[in-house]
């Protein structure tokens, strides 16, 4: 199957045009190692990202289950002064 090739990046060297087929070869094995290395990077990168999306929303959980917690805390206790202020009557 042939891919197109893409024009060299600043990290690739340039080299002249080559003409036998065993430079051929070796440019498309070249070709292929980048491109693992790119996909093996990106792939990484996307596994990390989904950890920490998923840690993220662990602890963001957590967290909003502790403020609710704290938010029932905070009204009753507003209830029970509001209730100790007001004048017997």
């Amino acid at each position: 199957e042939a891919r197109p090739t893409h024009p060299p990046t600043s990290h690739q060297k340039q080299r002249p045009k080559m003409t036998t087929p065993q430079a051929a070869i070796q440019a498309d094995w070249e070709n292929r190692e980048f491109v693992e290395t790119v996909s093996t990077g990106i792939k990484r990168i996307v596994e990390f990202l989904n950890s920490f999306e998923m840690s993220a929303r662990y602890r963001l959980a957590v967290l909003n289950e502790r403020l609710t917690s704290v938010e029932r805390s905070l009204e009753f206790i507003e209830a029970k002064v509001q209730r100790t202020d007001k004048p017997p009557q």
